[in-house]
């Protein structure tokens, strides 16, 4: 074989690589930050109800999700606790007594709703490359904290679970692989107690700005990977036809 030939085949493979590879991670960078969230439609007041939405996305590609877990912060008791029906699914709303009874509306609250789960019925689940909602309303709303976290269990019908718990990070630093839903809460400026002095969508920001530039720069990346696999391409492709004028007989 000719160092021209071998140069050639080279160039050649190596740009496939390139953009197999640029493929590969442009078609990943969404799965990877596809991640259990919660928000709110107006923003959430500090002592206010709210309705909470959680938004669960189905990241496995071989695999339906079929069961969510919420755990309810113990350090925060939810005096008022509801679920909206969502079809298909089964909901479960789990109390524990207190250890001190909590005051709300001018009486003792001496259980609260720490656990809620979502089942789905057979024949149902959230299908891979789709994402369901589940709604529940919640309150009052503690007044000596800016967060709620809300750890979430995914359960898919392959047994697999995933724990969604990780707190969120300090400013700055990285964020966790699998970070719990958060909840901010706002100041009460005025309105009533329900929360509805703010029309303004609610989530948790840090964690979102985070996500977004994290998930930019890995389209960044694959789609560089790709412009780097296409120009590998080019390169075999024009050495190919290069090789070939140059070898073939003048008349």
């Amino acid at each position: 074989m000719s160092t021209n030939q071998f140069g050639v085949r080279t160039l050649a493979k190596g740009g496939a690589v390139l953009a197999t590879a640029g493929i590969l991670a442009l078609s990943t960078a969404g799965l990877a930050f596809a991640h259990v969230t919660a928000s709110t439609p107006k923003d959430a007041v500090q002592s206010g109800y709210t309705k909470v939405t959680l938004r669960v996305p189905n990241e496995r590609p071989d695999a339906g999700t079929v069961k969510l877990e919420l755990t309810l912060p113990a350090e925060y008791p939810l005096a008022s606790v509801s679920t909206k029906p969502t079809p298909g699914w089964k909901v479960e709303a789990i109390k524990e007594k207190l250890a001190t009874p909590v005051k709300s509306h001018g009486r003792d609250v001496t259980e609260t709703v720490r656990t809620v789960t979502w089942t789905a019925d057979a024949g149902t689940r959230i299908e891979p490359g789709q994402f369901n909602e589940f709604d529940l309303s919640i309150g009052p709303l503690p007044d000596n904290t800016d967060k709620l976290v809300l750890p979430t269990k995914q359960t898919y019908d392959s047994g697999e679970v995933v724990d969604w718990n990780a707190p969120p990070p300090a400013e700055g630093a990285e964020e966790p692989e699998r970070p719990a839903p958060v909840l901010n809460l706002v100041a009460k400026t005025g309105g009533d107690d329900h929360g509805t002095a703010t029309a303004v969508a609610n989530v948790d920001h840090s964690h979102s700005t985070a996500a977004a530039s994290t998930d930019d720069t890995a389209r960044w990346l694959g789609g560089a990977g790709l412009a780097v696999g296409a120009l590998g391409l080019g390169l075999g492709a024009g050495t190919v036809l290069r090789s070939r004028r140059a070898g073939k007989p003048t008349a």
